[in-house]
């Protein structure tokens, strides 16, 4: 085809349809909206650029006012500027007010928040990612004024919830913080706290810059100060830990830790490697918010971890009092109350350390711990201390304890263990248990904290105790040897253990089912004048067989009276009567004995056990001794209640050789027997 030709036919070739009429519509329409949008934005990067931001300070005022639920003001002025890669604004006199439910003497001590200026920028790349970065944060004169009410409300919480998340801030890469205040009242903690903080503190020996926290107030009364340093707060890296070191000393308690938080800023997750030193563990109340029992003056360490609201303390070893102590520990502060687990032991534990767990006066204390703290037990035999009523309802708690060895000036004890569990206000202790050389001493302890007036359930059984492990031999043979057994079970009301002894009701039953004893003290009990001068006179140490003793005692409002009392040997049987008063704490009893053979002399008198509880005196009633012989009666009369009364200790007693032969020489006797209910 030729040139030409091409040129011709593309001449007269009918043109390409046009838009139509609509489309054309529609492309003005937008160019119009783009046009205008473009000029808006300019007028608005126009505006912004010479806008002067005092202009703003209401809106931007009423903006925070609404996402902190509190009035927020700036008195001084605003600057901004919007068009960086990192914008930045600077605050001069901001204010954040008390919220609103804070009462009148709060608000009269100050703002919640007083800054003089306050400088920050943010990296706006990071923003385009959804993270918030601040590469600079500036702060001069801040002046805070903290406050908790007892109910657990904090006016930091700005969520208005009182279960509020762990502080954190967003990662700030230069921190600086110049001449602050801070001002702390803590009603639930019962805290009162001054201090000063800064990031501009500069250690002179270690030649480098430090964040500092610094201050002092009262804690319970006593005094309280804090000490806190950290890393500096230049150049941070967002995703490196940030360590510090803190001290707190109130009163005789001292911790100080060594730790670091995860990221920095972040209270939600750190690790700290902790030492405590105090008088008594639950003095850590006002600091932890854990009801920890009393204990005798203590020093121990642990590493915490702390999960937002898990807390663990694993590696938990030191020294209670003359007793060691190492184990874990989690705390979920999640819910409503805290809510300690744990397991823990003791390799050894001394048995005067549990004292202070009922009140009594701590004796021991490990080396470097603070002395004592007094005890007002006004010299009672069962202590009047007052428990705690209300920091009991505070926590939840299901603790394992063990001790391998037990070590003891008095008793013949093994080990111990223990499952504590404390649920909205009632402690259990079930099982106890506390083993002998010889025997167990086992049951469950229950104190219902609910009401103000706490009420106390024991049900506890001794089984298998030999009586020769309690008293000392002569030429190799005890005085009394042979099985004990008995069973105590008692309610209660009052906040100390003499307090739910005195007003407490129930049963208590000591039973030997067999033994030996010497035969003099046999022959005395029955006040055979003769015949045990002459025993006790030429030495001699033989034993007669006990065939079976008993003394149950019904509790009444405090009152321990003794409703049956039988003892049984070949030459002498006995009968008892008198009270243990756990008020007063006085002990007032009788034992008659009764001898099987006619004796040439004997004095009918009652062997009396006489005074305080912890020291009674042992005589005889001679007031009441008349010179007499023969063979008492009535002793089937007294015996006969035996069938129900052992097997309230244990079952198998009714069945016990000794004691059965008892029972059926009582029966034969003609007295009536009563069959025991299982």
């Amino acid at each position: 085809m030729r040139w030409f030709d091409f040129k011709a036919r593309l001449k007269n070739r009918p043109a390409a349809a046009g838009p139509t009429r609509p489309g054309r519509k529609w492309l003005r329409a937008l160019t119009w909206t783009g046009s205008i949008f473009a000029g808006l934005v300019a007028i608005l990067i126009i505006v912004l650029a010479t806008l002067d931001w005092n202009t703003m300070r209401g809106p931007v005022g009423r903006y925070l006012s609404g996402r902190l639920h509190r009035e927020v003001t700036i008195t001084g002025d605003l600057k901004v500027k919007l068009f960086s890669w990192t914008p930045s604004a600077d605050v001069n006199g901001l204010v954040i007010a008390q919220p609103d439910w804070v009462g009148e003497k709060i608000r009269a001590a100050g703002s919640f928040a007083d800054i003089q200026r306050l400088t920050l920028s943010i990296e706006l790349k990071q923003l385009f990612y959804g993270r918030v970065l601040l590469p600079e944060v500036n702060v001069e004169q801040p002046r805070l004024r903290l406050f908790r009410e007892a109910s657990g409300r904090a006016n930091w919480n700005f969520a208005d919830d009182k279960n509020a998340p762990p502080f954190r801030l967003p990662p700030i890469r230069h921190f600086v913080i110049k001449d602050g205040r801070l001002g702390a009242e803590d009603v639930k903690r019962n805290l009162t706290f001054l201090g000063t903080f800064s990031s501009e503190e500069n250690d002179v020996a270690a030649q480098r810059q430090f964040f500092g926290l610094l201050g002092q107030g009262q804690l319970n009364r006593t005094p309280f100060s804090l000490d806190v340093k950290g890393d500096p707060l230049l150049n941070i890296t967002p995703d490196k830990a940030y360590a510090f070191d803190a001290h707190v000393r109130a009163g005789a308690t001292r911790i100080d830790a060594k730790g670091s938080l995860a990221k920095p800023f972040d209270l939600g997750k750190m690790q700290v490697a902790a030492t405590f030193v105090g008088q008594d563990l639950a003095d850590l109340y006002y600091l932890t918010g854990l009801a920890l029992p009393n204990t005798p003056p203590y020093r121990l360490s642990g590493d915490i971890g702390r999960d937002v609201d898990d807390w663990r303390i694993n590696n938990l070893a030191g020294k209670i009092g003359d007793s060691d102590l190492h184990g874990k520990l989690t705390v979920d502060a999640s819910g409503e109350r805290p809510y300690l687990t744990g397991d823990i032991a003791s390799r050894k534990l001394n048995f005067d350390d549990l004292g202070p767990l009922i009140g009594a006066r701590p004796k021991n204390a490990p080396k470097g711990a603070p002395p004592p703290k007094p005890v007002a037990d006004a010299g009672r035999a069962l202590p009047d201390t007052p428990l705690n009523v209300e920091r009991l309802r505070q926590m939840n708690a299901d603790v394992h304890y063990r001790a391998d060895t037990v070590a003891s000036r008095d008793f013949p004890l093994r080990a111990a263990e223990t499952k504590i569990s404390l649920k909205d206000g009632v402690l259990k202790l079930a099982p106890v248990s506390f083993s002998f050389s010889r025997g167990t001493l086992a049951g469950d302890v229950q104190i219902d904290a609910r009401k103000e007036v706490p009420v106390s359930d024991i049900d506890v059984r001794l089984t298998g105790l030999r009586l020769e492990q309690f008293v000392a031999s002569a030429n190799g043979m005890p005085s009394v040897a042979g099985l004990a057994m008995a069973r105590a079970k008692l309610h209660g009301l009052g906040n100390s253990i003499h307090k739910a002894a005195s007003t407490a009701d129930g049963v208590v039953t000591f039973v030997v089912p067999n033994g030996q004893i010497r035969r003099s003290f046999a022959e005395l009990m029955g006040i055979n004048v003769a015949s045990a001068l002459g025993l006790l006179l030429t030495n001699d140490q033989s034993q007669i067989d006990v065939h079976c003793a008993v003394a149950d005692f019904s509790a009444k409002n405090g009152v321990l009276a003794l409703r049956q009392f039988a003892f049984d040997t070949p030459v002498v049987s006995a009968t008892g009567e008198g009270t243990v008063d756990l008020k007063n704490e006085q002990i007032d009893l009788a034992v008659t004995g009764h001898p099987k053979k006619p004796q040439l002399i004997r004095l009918r008198a009652p062997i009396t056990i006489k005074g305080p509880l912890d020291h009674p005196a042992i005589g005889v009633d001679a007031r009441s001794a008349i010179v007499q012989g023969g063979i008492a009666a009535g002793v089937a009369l007294v015996l006969s209640p035996l069938a129900v009364i052992l097997p309230f200790v244990d079952p198998g007693l009714g069945k016990d050789a000794d004691c059965a032969a008892l029972l059926a020489q009582a029966k034969t006797q003609g007295a009536p027997i009563v069959q025991a209910k299982r």
